[in-house]
């Protein structure tokens, strides 16, 4: 008896049968909202380059962290900016700095609601844009040097005024050697055991920061080649999220996350820890420009880049997107 040749094939499916069968979820809880809060201001700065984002104020800042748990966001990443800077970053662990004062205010208002987080570095904070303690360069030309373990000690400072000030997760994004076992041993010591830490594992230097750049007033002359890792390196990324984990990193990052996705799927592969990605500034405005130009059809673009990101292995996103996402998500 002879049988006809079988051959796969795929079935026109229901959106019924699609969503029973969809290999990778997206829902609101795993979205983390970078958010910017300026000194001196009383109202929110748009940033031109990311439309729809701004520098807040104290009071818009919280208006949109409580939009945020609201819409189910499971949390908010602040970064500060502050007025005044100088060369070791004072404003960073000063308890009346902006980021401090502002983690507070977020903390009493959506505190219980959503992870309340703050970014852990200097650039923000120095005049010269780099994310640690400069000394000067040795040869003529030569980029400014980093000393290691005086940055070291600054952010020690600073993850206890973190602390102190409510934060419930730290975000290391400094990318200095040894960064994530020296703050570990600062704040045990001092008891914010149950403090998380959140190791920038895999920072690349990309050329997708520029929006940043003016969502932060950076002062940077020249780049951070020296300290954050080479775009062409796939097995660095994942040893440096190695070794974040076996200093007592809680979770890893990968950042940039859509030109990193192998990255990610090889740290999500390595590691025995949560493993989050940052969708960061360039890659928004790529796609909020390519929409405004009516090229690409923007919420199916944007859901569309942060489920390659969770399929790629990302435990949670951060987004400038996160609150309007969670709006889609929601049930109807």
């Amino acid at each position: 008896m002879s049988f006809p040749e079988i051959r796969p094939r795929r079935l026109r499916q229901s959106s019924a049968v699609r969503n029973l069968v969809r290999e990778t979820s997206l829902e609101a809880r795993q979205l983390v909202l970078p958010m910017f809060v300026r000194e001196g201001i009383s109202e929110a700065v748009p940033i031109s380059s990311m439309p729809g984002v701004s520098q807040h104020s104290l009071d818009s800042l919280r208006r949109a962290a409580v939009d945020a748990a609201e819409a189910g966001v499971g949390g908010v990443m602040l970064f500060g900016v502050p007025a005044v800077r100088d060369a070791i970053g004072s404003g960073a662990d000063d308890p009346d700095g902006i980021l401090n004062v502002a983690t507070t205010a977020l903390y009493e208002e959506v505190g219980d609601a959503l992870v309340v987080q703050t970014d852990l570095c200097l650039d923000e904070f120095t005049d010269h844009g780099h994310c640690g303690v400069v000394r000067p360069s040795t040869g003529s030309g030569a980029e400014p040097e980093i000393d290691n373990d005086a940055t070291l000690e600054r952010y020690v400072a600073m993850a206890l005024a973190q602390a102190r000030a409510g934060s419930h997760l730290l975000g290391l994004s400094g990318m200095m050697d040894g960064q994530v076992a020296a703050i570990r041993r600062g704040l045990d010591a001092e008891g914010f055991t149950g403090t998380l830490l959140l190791g920038y594992a895999a920072k690349y230097a990309s050329a997708f920061y520029g929006p940043f750049r003016e969502a932060v007033d950076s002062q940077l002359q020249g780049d951070r080649r020296t300290y954050q890792l080479d775009p062409g390196n796939r097995r660095e990324g994942v040893r440096e999220a190695l070794i974040d984990e076996a200093e007592g990193a809680d979770i890893v990052m990968v950042k940039p996350a859509m030109g990193f996705l192998d990255v990610l799927r090889e740290v999500r592969d390595a590691v025995h820890i949560p493993v989050w990605a940052y969708q960061i500034s360039g890659e928004y405005a790529m796609i909020e420009a390519a929409s405004a130009n009516g090229w690409i059809d923007r919420r199916a673009a944007v859901m569309e880049s942060l489920l390659s990101i969770r399929r790629a292995g990302a435990d949670a996103i951060l987004t400038y997107w996160a609150t309007e996402a969670a709006g889609w998500l929601r049930p109807r």
